[in-house]
């Protein structure tokens, strides 16, 4: 199927597919290397499938990204989990229903609002799936520390965002000696204390900055711009 094709039939927009294959999630079957129009072969819906369970469940594109590139992934075994991930979430939804009825008659009904369960299987079923190389990496490099070790590498981690922001208002570009000296001290930083941040995982975080809210908040918080900045500084320095 064509992109427009594919996106109509499996109602994500052409933008989205584009943007999946630009952070890796969902590459075309085949490009046209004469027209460059985009293809879309079964093995594409059915990772397409996946995703889509994984979205309904409120996972991250980076999480999904790295769940479903791992070497550990076992599609029936994630499929189940999926499976019980949805019956939480549904059981969630009939409890919040019958809740509306209670508040409706004056009685107390925050017991409804418990998530933890649903989270609490969630986190668990992400852990089991997204257990990379990287993650073992981090896993082994912070068993043993100290909480004042990991509060003092999210103060250093937060300096050096702190110094993108600066960097950026100084007026200097994204593929400035300036701006590419702190992604090399990023990747050092993370490769030092957590895991061996390649290329690879340095252009995913990049995307993730901007694509994931949370994210981009709070490196916002130095500066208005600063994900943003740092994104295109860190597309700049991985092409490189």
């Amino acid at each position: 199927m064509q992109i427009r094709e594919f996106a109509k039939f499996t109602g994500v927009s052409v933008r989205t597919l584009h943007y999946y294959d630009e952070i890796g999630l969902l590459k075309p079957s085949h490009v046209d290397p004469s027209t460059g129009y985009r293809y879309y072969d079964e093995e594409a819906l059915l990772r397409m499938q996946e995703i889509l369970f994984y979205r309904e469940l409120d996972f991250s594109l980076n999480s999904i990204r790295q769940i479903i590139s791992s070497p550990n992934y076992d599609k029936t075994k994630a499929l189940n989990e999926q499976k019980q991930l949805l019956k939480l979430k549904k059981e969630r939804i009939e409890r919040l229903i019958h809740a509306i009825d209670g508040a409706m008659k004056g009685e107390n009904v925050m017991k409804a609002f418990d998530d933890s369960e649903f989270e609490k299987y969630k986190s668990e079923a992400q852990e089991k799936w997204g257990k990379t190389e990287a993650y073992q990496q981090h896993a082994e490099k912070t068993k043993n520390y100290s909480k004042e070790k990991q509060n003092s590498l999210v103060q250093d981690m937060d300096a050096i965002l702190a110094e993108f922001s600066l960097c950026m208002n100084s007026g200097a570009a994204p593929a400035s000696p300036e701006a590419q000296s702190l992604v090399k001290k990023l990747q050092n930083h993370i490769s030092m204390n957590y895991y061996n941040c390649t290329n690879e995982i340095l252009a995913g975080l990049g995307q993730m900055y901007v694509a994931d809210e949370r994210f981009k908040s709070n490196i916002d918080r130095h500066a208005d711009g600063t994900a943003s900045y740092i994104s295109e500084a860190i597309k700049v320095y991985c092409a490189t």
